[in-house]
């Protein structure tokens, strides 16, 4: 079953938040997974946002997902992300009537 991965982000160190940032497309492009937003300005319609950055992915299902944040090289490069910013990080299953 299809999982999203929904990211916002409150950047503390930007050059660190770079680094990661230039190198993550030569990571994710080794799993199946899609980036459908990374949005540094999206439009707040309701409530209060204190975060800079959202991102929005999906995968096949939750063991590709695993599959890529668990791998080695996502590892060593999410250092630098979680330098660089304050995450919070929801995975949600895909509706399925």
């Amino acid at each position: 079953m299809t999982v999203y991965v929904i990211v916002q982000l409150k950047m503390t160190d930007r050059a660190a938040y770079d680094r990661y940032q230039a190198r993550f497309f030569d990571v994710f492009r080794k799993f199946n997974g899609r980036l459908l937003s990374a949005d540094e300005h999206p439009a707040v319609l309701e409530g209060n946002w204190d975060r800079d950055k959202l991102v929005l992915m999906s995968f096949p299902d939750e063991a590709a997902f695993r599959a890529w944040s668990e791998s080695p090289e996502y590892v060593e490069i999410s250092r630098d992300r979680k330098a660089g910013a304050q995450g919070i990080v929801l995975l949600a299953k895909a509706f399925a009537p």
